[in-house]
């Protein structure tokens, strides 16, 4: 999966970043490659499905797939 990150500098130092494919999921670093890292561990984050927060039902199957 290819994901385009906008980069941008904070005031306060450092750097942000945001995927505006997925909503909401933006994280910060002091320098660009510790933003993406934490970029990485961000979209993997909002990625994740919390198997314990929905109801599965016998028949269903939670699949990971790459893309």
């Amino acid at each position: 999966m290819t994901l385009k990150v906008v980069i941008h500098v904070a005031e306060e130092g450092g750097y942000w970043g945001e995927v505006p494919a997925l909503p909401g999921c933006a994280t910060q670093g002091e320098t660009i490659d510790e933003l993406i890292a934490n970029v990485h561990e961000a979209v993997a984050g909002w990625l994740d499905v919390d198997e314990k927060t929905i109801e599965l039902t016998a028949t269903d199957q939670v699949m990971e797939m790459a893309f």
